[in-house]
């Protein structure tokens, strides 16, 4: 496993949760909106108690929770989803009562619910904004009595009745939670926004409580609806596959079944313009698809029988049948959602100080505001009336909602804009790393060029065996290994194959086994010269086929090189643009590979690659990467997964061209380039980038407002539901800064 790779199975104490015993604890979190629409690959270990929290949805609630629960012994496991607001609970029967009683105990509703296979069913929940409106209304009706009314006592009694009906209407989620964090001694921002409304009401100012209570309940509505329009941007983009698929029964029928219901190896029927609903390999019949959808790439692609197919994707012309490759828990799609799930709940560094910071910040807000309150009557000769309205002002200021919010707003729509793109990025860090890059190393066949090489030449060695048995020899190991160039030649060659004995892989060299009793080796230039075969003649004409560019694969005997292929793979002509652009950008590229020196040298030539190594094996591409680390700095690796692994493991950020999402693509890298494109990696960069100065930007304008208001309110130019305008009109902010990643 890639020592980068995030999990997002946490163990009770652990995980990548941080300590928040004072933060924000509502994060947009109103409870107040409609539930969330489960993502396709929400999932939950089997066994495990599941629960729906509909005021669950950012990294501040997941942390509260936590810690609730970390006074509860004998869980073994939590596992949050905060995409679908789902928490899953390993233990027994009884542990699992008594967390359920303690989530209760802190204000939150933890709801259970049914796992079916791989989805979430959801409870639906009460769309609860007509109360919030009707709060609102009744707020400002009490703010126009208490103007007209006077000093009338009817008028002040029957305020104050209207009053605490509009703080019951829109404060109720707010008090319970806020209550419970006071009772155990947590000033998040409930408890701030509980003393702060119940403050005001005590000492004659309802009619401001009541429209502080309702403005703020009103913005977390907004707030919640922005943060699920981030977290369901990658959801929305790529849940296009039909919930049914038209399938060949036993008799011969056709007709149409649910998707989840379908088993490998069955055939799916996709007429033009109809979405294709599973990955399979085509059997019968040739389309063009539009694969934009799982790749980015907007160009459509021949299929014909052979070729992968992927859920998601659009057959624009042509009837194709497919055999199903892929469950639809498991297709490239679901596991694309997948992995950007997975990225969203794992924190960015700049995320990470945030929430440090709101931390702190919180309890001193709160130390602070109650300093004024107790000292300021005796330092300033201020009545206790001013100084506990002040104090209170400053409460709700103290809000670091947006604050809190801003950072993985931002992160969210970064990682869905890259997905869009065809950029699956496995963690907000990465997304915020990449724009340090100075040296990005690159693995040539796949990487840099078409992966698809051609046999091109074949040279006979005299020997005592007939050309007919060193072609069919060659055949059977070229047939027995997966390598893009053993393909080539197996496929140039075209011939029935002879059976292979004890057949090994030799990394970064080739393959050997036994094929009628004679043990043979195929490989490169270097597993010739290590065998002691490679005598001038057989090396002048590897020389000669390697300056030209080819890939060489030589067969051998123990005793002599019985036959010489020469295979020629093209280079990308978006390699060439991809390399120029990050050339502009002052990144350094290296080309690393397993072929040898000349070959190497020829293609990075004509690519624009300076630096080349060659013959490099695949620990020695790991040492290289590290030898990269420390001459320049933050290093990104990019191959496809396999002999690379090592590298990709080292790198500070591992890239897999991932072939449309490969298994081990998707196990080994940091960041997959699913279309194979090399032009993704400058974008990549760019967004970074643009994300890092979003982030920066929110945190700013965050800060910024609040300070201007704590001025404000210690010179007593500030009401408490300026206050709220102000944090609303922060949290708005930040969040349609933040949304802005979206349209990169």
């Amino acid at each position: 496993m890639h020592s980068h790779q995030h999990e997002h199975e946490h163990d009770h104490t652990g995980g990548h949760g941080h300590s928040h015993d004072f933060s924000c604890g509502s994060c947009a979190c109103s409870g107040h909106g409609p539930a969330a629409e489960p993502p396709l690959a929400s999932r939950h270990p089997k066994g495990h108690a599941v629960f729906y929290i509909d005021s669950m949805d950012c990294s501040v609630e997941e942390n509260d929770i936590r810690q609730i629960l970390a006074r509860v012994n004998g869980i073994r496991g939590l596992n949050f989803q905060l995409a679908s607001r789902t928490l899953s609970i390993d233990a027994n029967r009884e542990i699992v009562e008594k967390s359920v009683a303690a989530i209760k105990k802190a204000g939150y509703k933890p709801e259970p619910i049914v796992t079916e296979g791989p989805e979430i069913s959801v409870p639906k929940k009460e769309d609860r904004v007509y109360h919030l409106w009707l709060a609102l209304t009744i707020a400002i009706a009490v703010e126009i009595l208490d103007f007209a009314g006077g000093d009338l006592l009817s008028v002040k009694i029957g305020g104050m009745a209207l009053s605490a009906v509009a703080i019951w209407l829109s404060g109720f989620t707010t008090y319970r939670k806020g209550l419970a964090a006071l009772m155990q001694r947590r000033f998040n921002i409930n408890a701030l926004m509980t003393v702060a409304v119940t403050g005001a009401f005590l000492i004659g100012q309802w009619p401001e409580a009541a429209m502080v209570m309702a403005l703020y309940a009103i913005a977390e509505l907004i707030e919640a609806r922005s943060v699920d329009r981030a977290r369901n941007a990658i959801r929305n983009l790529l849940d296009l596959t039909p919930p049914t698929a038209e399938v060949r029964n036993a008799e011969g029928i056709w007709t149409a079944i649910p998707v989840r219901d379908v088993s490998l190896a069955t055939l799916v029927r996709v007429r033009p313009g109809g979405r294709i609903p599973l990955d399979g390999i085509v059997e019968n019949g040739h389309g063009t698809v539009d694969q934009s959808p799982v790749t980015g790439e907007s160009i459509p692609v021949d299929k014909k029988p052979g070729d992968p197919v992927f859920a998601g994707t659009i057959n624009e012309s042509g009837m194709i049948e497919f055999a199903v490759t892929a469950l639809a828990s498991d297709t490239v799609v679901a596991r694309i959602i997948k992995a950007v799930e997975e990225a969203q709940e794992t924190s960015a560094p700049t995320q990470r100080f945030v929430d440090k910071f709101a931390a702190v910040y919180t309890p001193l807000v709160f130390l602070f505001a109650l300093g004024v309150a107790v000292l300021t009557p005796f330092l300033f000769g201020w009545t206790w009336g001013q100084a506990v309205y002040k104090a209170l002002v400053m409460l709700v200021i103290a809000c670091p909602c947006a604050l809190v919010i801003a950072t993985p707003v931002t992160v969210v729509s970064g990682l869905a804009a890259a997905a869009r793109k065809g950029i699956l990025m496995k963690g907000g860090v990465y997304l915020e790393e990449a724009r340090k890059i100075k040296v990005v190393a690159l693995d040539k066949t796949g990487t840099v060029t078409e992966g698809k090489p051609r046999l091109l030449t074949v040279r006979i060695i005299p020997s005592v065996f007939s050309e007919d048995e060193v072609l069919s020899w060659a055949m059977g190991l070229a047939d027995s290994s997966a390598h893009p160039v053993s393909k080539a030649i197996a496929s140039g060659l075209n011939r029935t194959a002879r059976a292979v004995a004890q057949f090994s892989d030799l990394p970064g060299r080739g393959v050997k086994g036994t094929l009628e009793g004679h043990p043979l080796i195929m490989g490169n230039h270097r597993l010739i010269e290590e065998k002691g075969l490679c005598v001038r003649q057989v090396h002048e004409q590897l020389l000669e086929f390697e300056k030209q560019g080819y890939t060489v694969t030589v067969l051998a005997s123990e005793a002599q090189v019985l036959a010489i292929f020469a295979v020629a793979d093209r280079i990308k002509e978006s390699s060439r643009e991809a390399l120029a652009e990050l050339k502009k950008k002052h990144i350094v590229a290296v080309m690393l590979t397993g072929d040898n020196e000349t070959t190497a040298r020829t293609i990075a030539d004509e690519a624009g690659i300076e630096n080349v190594r060659g013959n490099l094996l695949p620990a020695e591409k790991m040492d290289a990467v590290r030898e990269l680390q420390k001459q320049y700095g933050v290093t990104a690796m990019i191959g496809d997964g396999i002999n690379d692994a090592p590298a990709l493991a080292h790198a500070d950020i591992g890239i897999a061209m991932g072939d449309a999402g490969t298994d081990i693509a998707m196990e080994a890298a940091d960041v997959v380039i699913m279309n194979d494109d090399l032009r993704r990696i400058p974008q990549m960069i760019d967004l970074s980038a643009s994300t890092y100065s979003i982030l920066w930007q929110n945190i700013m304008i965050s800060l910024g407002i609040k300070l201007v208001f704590f001025g404000l309110a210690l010179f007593g130019m500030a009401t408490m539901w300026m206050a709220v305008f102000a944090d609303m009109g922060a949290s708005l902010l930040v969040l349609m800064n933040g949304l802005r990643v979206l349209r990169k």
